[in-house]
């Protein structure tokens, strides 16, 4: 899709805005190029059983498609681990996608062999259907097996975080495809720019979670409006181009971001209230123990 430009040359004649971040991590897919060719083996498997009988076309079949869901197991995979490991506090996936992947490719392998009979029958399949197994599983690793949290926290309160976490990421992550359908640039920046503000406050949140209740209604009812305003602005505005629904949408960024990051820093006074108070109990306990601490 072509995205908008601004400029002074534009056709609003105004300047693009750059997002105010600069400090903004660029992130980078992480089933890329590696995850995504695993899906190529299939075609020429099926290409070379599909004319050589019943039998070998039967099992060049299976094993082409246990290749190919093998494949979306491990892009899947690999994307849920890349989702565990940028969280402070995350459940463990609940199905381990790269393990199964890796028993999916040693199996289609291992059919992709039998189909062929000069391949040397059913000990040559079971060895090559081991070995891609392993090499899968040295090459992508295995899926996290235990869940993460901060120590000291209950388990209770650790799925309360998380819980309230995955639905705050999947308000964003609507937000962000929603506002690239219509590829404006500025807008796009602008979202941006609300969303590191709400992300600070997920993070926050996830180092002490006895923030939690307090935010609460920022990474729900909030983010669950950011999100809804967002795709009735785009379908506004990919339909009428009405600059005046820009502009309001863009004050309404505004507004929720100085509001998101008002709650964090008031999370962060709170934290360093509830320090200040420990310290000075922790000065009284050992002046009556008769141990003096300089000021």
């Amino acid at each position: 899709m072509a995205q908008r430009y601004g400029g002074k040359f534009s056709p609003d004649g105004k300047s693009p805005q750059a997002p105010r971040k600069s400090s903004r991590r660029i992130q980078v897919t992480p089933a890329g190029g590696r995850s995504n060719i695993m899906f190529i083996p299939a075609i020429p498997l099926v290409a070379t059983t599909l004319w050589a009988g019943a039998i070998p076309m039967a099992l060049g079949l299976g094993g082409a498609a246990l290749w190919t869901l093998s494949a979306w197991l491990l892009r899947e995979g690999l994307l849920a681990e890349a989702a565990f490991q940028d969280r402070k506090v995350a459940h463990r996936p609940a199905v381990p996608r790269k393990i199964f992947a890796a028993l999916g490719f040693g199996i289609g392998t291992a059919l992709a062999v039998s189909a062929h009979k000069e391949s040397g029958g059913l000990l040559a399949a079971l060895i090559f259907g081991v070995s891609t197994t392993a090499l899968h599983l040295a090459a992508f690793g295995i899926d996290p097996l235990k869940s993460k949290g901060m120590e000291g926290i209950d388990s209770f309160q650790q799925d309360r975080v998380a819980r309230v976490v995955d639905e705050a990421e999947k308000h964003l992550s609507a937000m962000t495809s929603a506002i690239a359908r219509i590829g404006d640039r500025q807008a796009v920046a602008k979202l941006e720019d609300f969303q590191d503000a709400a992300r600070t406050l997920i993070r926050t949140v996830e180092e002490d979670p006895r923030d939690l209740t307090a935010a609460r209604k920022y990474l729900g009812v909030y983010l669950q409006g950011a999100r809804d305003a967002t795709i009735k602005f785009t379908e506004i505005y990919d339909r009428t181009q009405d600059k005046a629904a820009r502009e309001d949408y863009f004050a309404l960024l505004d507004d929720l971001e100085q509001n998101f990051a008002a709650r964090t820093q008031k999370s962060l006074l709170d934290d360093r209230s509830d320090l200040t108070i420990e310290i000075d109990v922790l000065r009284d306990r050992l002046a009556r123990e008769g141990v003096q601490l300089g000021k």
